[in-house]
């Protein structure tokens, strides 16, 4: 199966230019997908865009990851609704490194004549004046086509209109395709489907200043079932980078997927083979309660973004917090990680000198710390058997605590009947 039948299959192509499968088909091709630097870190929603890399070169073609320090400078228009606020030279800078070390991870850069390459656009409109520019890309593009991009159309009938500066990134994006198919022979461009617009006009940009043929490929936008936006949660994005999205977290949002987006997702993510995939669908059908799909998909991508170790961190936070498990796993995350394993959950400081003259679990819990408004309310549940503490129940009122008792030298975890968790930590 060649390179877009593999997309067709995963249910990922969206348009296609006439005549590139059969480029394709020749031989090696060089194909690129530009990365906005907005962030310094890609998000779960670029990751589709990676993995397309990722399945070109695994074809046998090179791939070119372009991160757009100069694009970056002037925002795309495409599927937003408004002017985004511009960047410094600085904060591009710090965020188009972020950028080349997630992308370095998932490409081979030692694989012969199909080696990746990164390249940023910076480097060729930094000397690039403004008069040259416009001379020398700007007149074999007309205002007309320009103009009837969506992207644009969208803008300019709304009610926020559109810059001159963001007007211009078609233009600018179409000059990144000629300069790679002059400089580095790059005939095939691919991004979402929402990019369509801007990769044609490199197309015609190559064909009218450089009397050449270049071709385009487009993916679908991932959506999930229910309509709402993919890679968004209620604490924002999901990010690549385990700074901003932990890798507990980042496997619960795969974990958390329906079945249908599960299935869906898994064709586009997985590097299942084919036959593996299909297994896995109807192993899933048959139990939907043991949420195969969703474990294996989560499993799978917390190790290809993360690592094997983080993929047993976010296992062992798993059983901790959903189905009794221990507090060990704590011992192996720094104070941050902690935090970010119990957001939402109350944390409460403690002096180290509390504990080491030891305290009763009635008066740590019912004055030092407020997870009972008083005493007496702690010493008749904690006599009820309500009460854990490091996921061991104890029932008796007088029973003492002491930094013996503290998880790697630091955390109490204390549980008020089931679903109640509240931090202790000294600080």
């Amino acid at each position: 199966m060649n390179f877009v039948e593999e997309l067709r299959w995963r249910g990922m192509l969206h348009d296609i230019m006439p005549g590139t499968e059969e480029e394709l088909a020749k031989g090696m091709v060089s194909g690129y997908i530009g990365f906005d630097p907005t962030a310094d870190s890609l998000h779960v929603g670029s990751l589709a865009q990676i993995l397309t890399l990722v399945r070109f070169q695994q074809a046998g073609h090179k791939p070119i990851a372009l991160v757009g320090g100069a694009t970056g400078m002037v925002g795309d228009p495409s599927g937003k609704s408004a002017e985004r606020n511009l960047l410094s030279e600085e904060v591009l800078d710090h965020n188009l490194a972020g950028i080349r070390a997630q992308l370095e991870k998932f490409l081979d850069f030692d694989r012969g004549a199909s080696s990746a390459e990164i390249v940023n656009n910076y480097d060729w409109f930094r000397t690039f004046s403004f008069l040259d520019f416009i001379r020398d890309a700007g007149k074999h593009i007309t205002v007309n086509y320009m103009m009837a991009k969506d992207s644009v159309k969208k803008r300019i009938e709304g009610d926020t209109g559109m810059s001159f500066t963001e007007f211009s990134y078609q233009l600018i994006q179409g000059y990144d395709f000629y300069w790679l198919w002059k400089n580095k022979n790059c005939l095939l461009q691919m991004g979402g489907s929402d990019q369509w617009g801007n990769i044609v006009t490199g197309t015609e940009l190559v064909r009218r200043k450089g009397a050449g043929t270049a071709y385009a490929l487009t993916t679908q936008l991932i959506k999930k079932a229910d309509g709402t936006k993919f890679g968004k949660t209620e604490g924002g994005n999901i990010w690549l980078d385990p700074a901003k999205t932990s890798p507990f977290k980042f496997y619960q949002f795969w974990l958390n997927a329906t079945d249908e987006d599960a299935k869906n997702w898994t064709r586009i993510f997985s590097f299942r083979t084919h036959e593996a995939i299909i297994e896995l669908e109807k192993q899933h059908d048959e139990a939907p309660h043991l949420r195969l799909m969703q474990k294996a998909l989560a499993e799978e991508l917390t190790v290809l973004v993360h690592s094997g170790e983080a993929l047993q961190t976010a296992l062992r936070t798993t059983e901790f917090l959903f189905n009794n498990g221990s507090t060990d796993f704590l011992s192996q995350l720094n104070h941050e990680q902690v935090l970010d394993v119990f957001e939402g959950v109350p944390a409460y400081p403690i002096a180290m000198e509390v504990l080491e003259s030891g305290i009763s679990i009635t008066d740590l819990l019912g004055e030092k710390v407020p997870v009972f408004a008083s005493k007496s309310e702690a010493k008749k549940m904690i006599a009820g058997g309500g009460v854990a503490v490091n996921r061991e129940k104890i029932a008796d009122p007088a029973r003492l605590l002491t930094a013996a008792h503290l998880v790697n030298n630091k955390y109490l975890v204390a549980q008020k009947g089931k679903k109640n968790y509240f931090l202790i930590f000294v600080g």
